[in-house]
């Protein structure tokens, strides 16, 4: 760990283009304990401008639980198996967890 941020708890949320992609992301972020736990959520559907070109997909989220220490960590696994050219990566701060849950968020991330 290089600092007291890494342990951030934080909640991080990508899209995926099918249900494929997102159950082979999760499966290998909680297997590297990059991610504690991640969410599959069907039936998002996306608004978004791509090369100046106004799209809507269909799309799956993923609600992925980890610490701000994996974050570069999710980067490169994102950019190994996703197939979007820019995928969604957001991170936002927990900051108000069950002391039990984000205790056990920081051990499965570690």
């Amino acid at each position: 760990m290089n600092d007291a941020a890494d342990n951030n708890p934080c909640v991080v949320y990508v899209t995926t283009p099918d249900v494929e992609t997102a159950r082979a992301i999760a499966a290998a972020l909680v297997e590297h304990h990059e991610a504690a736990c991640v969410n599959i959520v069907s039936g998002v559907e996306s608004v978004y401008r791509w090369q100046g070109k106004v799209e809507i997909d269909a799309e799956w989220l993923l609600v992925i639980k980890t610490r701000a220490g994996r974050l570069a960590e999710i980067d490169a696994r994102l950019a190994a198996l996703h197939p979007d050219d820019v995928p969604e990566r957001i991170a936002l701060p927990i900051v108000n967890g069950a002391p039990a849950y984000m205790n056990w968020l920081i051990e499965q991330t570690c």
